[in-house]
């Protein structure tokens, strides 16, 4: 790992709460491509998936997401039930960043996407108990959008569909359908 992402990484622990923005969206940035240095933090991240502080939590999740694509040893596969866990956290706000960020671990390759859409698809038949269940619904549908907007595979696209066409409510199967604009 060079210094500039070890210092961004260091820069998350600041208690200036800008240059900690700063940061996380700069190691976001940088994991948008596949990087070698994605085991150097792996472990970590997956200890601060249970850490007592949300932001850690969230940013863990999202990071181990983006890393994904960087994880030719398949450790995600292993990993996924913990990561997939901030995505029903207690604070709304982390689980909503978690579940956010789940498409991109479908990139990683064919059983990992198989694995995010079963979650994504089991997750929007059994969320209406949820509290806010609507936006996670609403987030599933983007989360499978961008996954079939960087794959194009039209069994991702069918899939979403068919779960819009599950909801009930006209106002939010519209909602939902907005995102494919169907």
């Amino acid at each position: 790992m060079d210094n500039t992402i070890q210092t961004y990484f260091e820069n998350l622990q600041s208690g200036d709460k800008n240059l900690q923005y700063e940061a996380f969206n700069n190691i976001l940035d940088a994991t948008k491509v596949e990087v070698d240095w994605a085991y150097e933090v792996w472990d970590q991240l997956v200890v601060d998936l249970t850490n007592s502080d949300n932001h850690e939590r969230a940013r863990a999740a999202q990071f181990l997401c983006s890393l994904a694509k960087s994880d030719p040893e398949k450790r995600i596969l292993h990993d996924f039930s913990a990561v997939w866990e901030v995505t029903k956290d207690k604070k709304f706000v982390t689980a909503r960043h978690s579940l956010q960020s789940m498409w991109k671990v479908g990139l990683a390759g064919t059983e990992q996407k198989e694995m995010v859409i079963k979650h994504l698809v089991n997750r929007f038949n059994n969320c209406p108990s949820e509290k806010n269940y609507t936006l996670i619904r609403f987030d599933i549908i983007k989360n499978l959008s961008n996954l079939y907007e960087v794959l194009n595979e039209a069994e991702i696209k069918n899939t979403a569909l068919n779960l819009i066409e599950k909801e009930e409510d006209k106002k939010y199967r519209k909602k939902y359908s907005s995102v494919f604009q169907v």
